[in-house]
């Protein structure tokens, strides 16, 4: 099935860019998913290849979709940043990854895309992953004093507070998570699996019950 000719154009005019993205910062990593342009770049040139995408010989990448985090727990760089960039003008789009370990911080890009400062704050609300230059790195999706950072792989099930309404004291109390029941694990086994033998299965093997 022949691609349609403005897919096309659009895929010619992304490995234009990730040729010249590459000669500008030679360490980055460019693959293609899905035939998806996908820039992994280090911390230090983070701003720098956002700089050059934002430029007309770069496409004009000038609006930040989102930033999301992700936890690979087992890696050594356990943490990965995605930035997602989109061309108005060419309508195309761009994913950058940033790897990082559990004591690295990010350089944030509140200075290019102001909108960036959401994002960062989700990122470090979720999972503790830091910012430097944002202005304003506070938590804004949990509650204050809340502990630990609840999207990271290695944060309890059950979390550390629970929440409740007391109708005596008339407000909201934190208390320690108690369990009314022990925490249970499924092993997601087919009831017809777990059942080694069926009823009527003695008459098939000519066996008495």
């Amino acid at each position: 099935m022949l691609e349609k000719p403005w897919i096309v154009e659009q895929q010619n005019r992304l490995r234009e860019i990730s040729q010249q993205l590459q000669k500008q910062i030679p360490s980055i990593e460019i693959k293609w998913p899905l035939g998806e342009l996908t820039v992994t770049v280090h911390k230090e040139h983070l701003v720098d290849v956002v700089r050059f995408l934002g430029e007309e010989q770069g496409g004009l990448f000038n609006q930040l979709i989102d930033i999301c985090g992700v936890d690979y727990l087992s890696r050594p760089k356990r943490f990965e940043l995605v930035y997602h960039l989109l061309s108005l003008r060419h309508s195309l789009r761009v994913r950058l990854k940033l790897l990082l370990t559990n004591q690295e911080a990010a350089p944030s890009l509140v200075a290019i895309f102001p909108n960036a400062g959401w994002y960062e704050r989700e990122a470090w609300d979720l999972y503790g992953i830091p910012f430097l230059g944002n202005p304003d790195l506070r938590r804004i999706l949990t509650d204050y004093g809340f502990e630990g950072h609840p999207l990271r792989k290695d944060f309890p099930l059950t979390g550390h507070v629970e929440v409740r309404y007391d109708e005596l004291q008339k407000k909201v109390l934190y208390e320690p998570v108690k369990l009314s029941q022990e925490f249970r694990r499924f092993d997601f086994l087919s009831p017809w699996e777990g059942i080694l033998q069926l009823p009527g299965d003695e008459k098939a093997k000519g066996t008495k019950p």
